[in-house]
C-alpha cells in the first residue's frame, strides 16, 4: 500500500493479550492465492454472493464481471459491496464501493497481472475479453471493478493468531 495506509485497531475479545495485525501484514495475504468472494445487494434487499478473481493493486481491490451478470447489475443499482477470503490463517474482509475502470493504463496494468496469475486477457475497447472464463464470471466482454476500502476486517482463527483481530479504517 502507498502513503494511505489505513488506520488499525485492535477488535474487541477475550483473548488474553490481543495484538493489531499490520495492514502490510494482512494486505500481503491478500495477494496470495485463493477464492475471494464478492457479496453484493439486489434491488429488492436480498444478498448476493460469487466467488470472483480479486488482486489487490496499490489502494485498491480490482475484480471483473461479465456484462449484464446478476453482480454487474446489483453493482450498477447500489455501489456497496464487501470481498471475503482465507488465507494463512486469516478470514479477511474488505468493505466498499466499486467504480468501474475504464483508465486505458490501468486495464493494461490490470491484464498484466491478471495474465501473470493464468488468465490470458486482452483490452478491448474499456473491458476486458479472454478465451476462457470462470463460469460465475458470466461472457466476454468483462466490465473490470475497482473497489476503494472503507473498512476490512483480518480475524485470526488459529491458536496463535486468534488474539490478532484487527479493524482497519481507511
Amino acid at each position: 500500500m502507498s502513503d494511505n495506509e489505513p488506520t488499525a485497531e485492535v477488535m474487541p475479545t477475550d483473548q488474553d493479550n490481543p495484538t493489531v495485525t499490520p495492514w502490510t501484514e494482512t494486505s500481503q495475504r491478500w495477494s496470495e492465492e485463493g477464492t475471494t468472494f464478492l457479496s453484493t445487494v439486489r434491488s429488492d434487499g436480498r444478498s448476493h454472493t460469487v466467488p470472483v478473481g480479486a488482486v489487490l493493486m496499490d489502494d485498491a481491490f480490482y475484480f471483473t464481471s461479465g456484462q449484464d451478470t446478476r453482480k454487474d447489475k446489483n453493482l450498477a443499482a447500489n455501489a456497496n459491496c464487501t470481498l471475503a477470503t482465507h488465507r494463512d490463517n486469516y478470514d479477511l474482509a474488505v468493505e466498499g464501493t466499486v467504480s468501474r475502470v475504464t483508465e486505458p493504463a490501468l486495464l493494461a496494468q490490470l491484464a498484466d497481472v491478471y495474465t501473470a496469475a493464468g488468465w490470458p486477457v486482452t483490452v478491448q475497447g474499456d473491458a476486458f475479453d479472454a478465451p476462457f472464463s470462470a463460469p460465475t464470471t458470466g461472457p466476454a466482454p468483462y466490465t473490470v471493478y475497482r473497489v476503494t476500502p472503507t473498512v476490512a476486517f483480518a480475524f485470526g482463527t488459529t491458536e496463535d493468531t486468534v488474539s490478532n483481530c484487527t479493524r482497519y479504517r481507511f
